[in-house]
This record gives structure tokens, C-alpha cells and sequence, in this order.
């Protein structure tokens, strides 16, 4: 067995390593994601009338260049520099520009960005479940509502934990990491602690710690954070069947 490369870093930030930045887009498959995705969050923002986005979960980039692409003014946070300067490579390489891109917490997210600055905050690639303490949930949700205009929208999307937790772990492969070549699963999961396991085809082996989020928890973690209108999506469709998808998002607004 492979020893994994950045274990014992952590619960969030630290467990990304510039070796573990360098082998993400093999995870997540950029061409095969964006193509599953169909422009679905080009066209809920556009039919949302948004302009200016902030994708304050980055990564690499796979979202935020492609919103960027399509026309909107985006601001690219993540709490890594290691993926956020491989975020500003892809972007370079297939010629996106952002507005502004930069280091930023989920806590003081309207510290680093301003308030009401935003149509739009994305929070993609189930990156949210890196927080494992609800005061700390509770706390990133406001600043990201603080950080939209009134009318704002935010989208938040979280791996399948209510099935995974019920019925154990299964997946498609279909969305969000679609990458040939790449071994993923739990090799710990209960009600506190998700552990996933990433195997890549030349056997290098990374881990992430996420905390297993149900569904309707962080409906109510939105609504509590003053969203409305929660509207929640199974693999980019409503209606869906819980049981049978992959990854859950959910989209939320600040009251005009």
C-alpha cells in the first residue's frame, strides 16, 4: 500500500500540498466534468440576471474558469495558495481572466472582499464539509450572505452524505470528479468524519478529512443564516430521487 502523501496535515487548508495541487485536475477531469455540467450554473446565473461571482472555493479553477469564460466578472478566493496558483495557470492556459483572485477564509470572507459586493457566490466541489465545527458553519454562511447584494444568490453543492451514511458509499464517477485513472473512496466514514482516500494511477495516494453533511442540516444552517427560497438539485436535476445521485446542491438567496 501507498503511503499517503499529506497525511496527518489536518482538517482543511494544509491538507492541500503543492503535491496534491499538482495531481487535482487529474481528479477532476475537466473536460468530462464541464461537459456533465452542461453550462447548469452559467444558466441558473444568467437566468438570475448575475454579473459580478465569487467562487470562494476555487481549487484549481474548473468552475470559475468556465464562469469567467462565459462572460461573468469573477473574483476566484480559495483557502489555498497551493490551488489557487494552479487555479491562475489554468486560467492563463486557456485564456480566462479573473477579476481579482486571492487567499480568503469562509469566516471573514466579507473582511477580505467587501460587502454587498456580489450577484453571486459559488461554493463547489462538496468543498463546504471541510468545516467540522457548526458555530464555524453557522459563522462562513453569514459572512457569504454578507458578502451578497440584496436579491444574491449562492449555490453550495455537498457529496450524497445522507445515502452514504444510510446505505454506504457508491458513485457514478459522473460528476464533479469525473478523472479516468483515479481510485476514490472512504476508508473511514461515520457520523463525524468522512475520510477520503485519493489513489492516482502512478500510485501516488492523498487523503481529505470532510465532515458528512445531511442535506436537510445545511437547508437549515442557510435558512438560519437569513437565504430564502432554498431550492435544492440532485446531480444538476429536480426532481431527484436521494438515493440514486452522487452529489447534492443547493441554491439559496439573500432577500432583496
Amino acid at each position: 500500500m501507498s503511503a499517503v502523501m499529506n497525511a496527518n496535515l489536518g482538517n482543511q487548508y494544509r491538507q492541500y500540498t503543492p503535491g496534491f495541487a499538482d495531481y487535482w485536475d487529474e481528479l477532476v477531469g475537466w473536460e468530462d466534468r464541464l461537459e456533465r455540467e452542461g453550462a447548469f450554473y452559467e444558466r441558473l446565473l444568467k437566468a438570475h440576471g448575475a454579473t459580478d461571482v465569487a467562487d470562494v472555493a476555487t481549487g484549481t479553477g474548473v468552475n470559475a474558469v468556465a464562469l469567467a469564460r462565459a462572460g461573468f466578472r469573477v473574483t476566484a478566493t480559495d483557502g489555498s495558495e497551493n490551488m489557487l496558483a494552479k487555479a491562475r495557470e489554468n486560467a492563463a492556459a486557456r485564456g480566462a481572466g479573473f477579476v481579482d483572485t486571492r487567499v480568503a477564509d469562509w469566516l471573514t470572507l466579507d473582511e477580505t472582499l467587501g460587502a454587498e459586493r456580489f450577484d453571486a457566490v459559488v461554493c463547489l466541489g462538496n468543498s463546504f464539509t471541510h468545516l467540522f465545527d457548526h458555530e464555524a458553519r453557522r459563522d462562513a454562511l453569514h459572512a457569504m450572505y454578507r458578502v451578497l447584494r440584496p436579491g444574491g444568490m449562492l449555490i453550495i453543492d455537498q457529496r450524497n452524505y445522507d445515502t452514504m451514511l444510510d446505505e454506504g458509499y457508491s458513485s457514478k464517477h459522473a460528476y464533479c470528479y469525473t478523472g479516468d485513472g483515479v481510485d476514490v473512496g472512504p476508508v473511514e466514514l461515520n457520523r463525524g468524519l468522512a475520510k477520503f482516500q485519493y489513489r492516482f494511477a502512478d500510485g501516488a495516494t492523498f487523503q481529505l478529512n470532510m465532515y458528512p453533511l445531511r442535506q436537510n442540516y445545511l437547508t437549515h444552517l442557510l435558512e438560519d443564516a437569513g437565504f430564502i427560497n432554498v431550492e435544492r438539485y440532485g446531480d444538476l436535476r429536480r426532481p431527484y430521487v436521494l438515493s440514486e445521485v452522487d452529489f447534492i446542491q443547493q441554491v439559496a438567496f439573500r432577500p432583496a
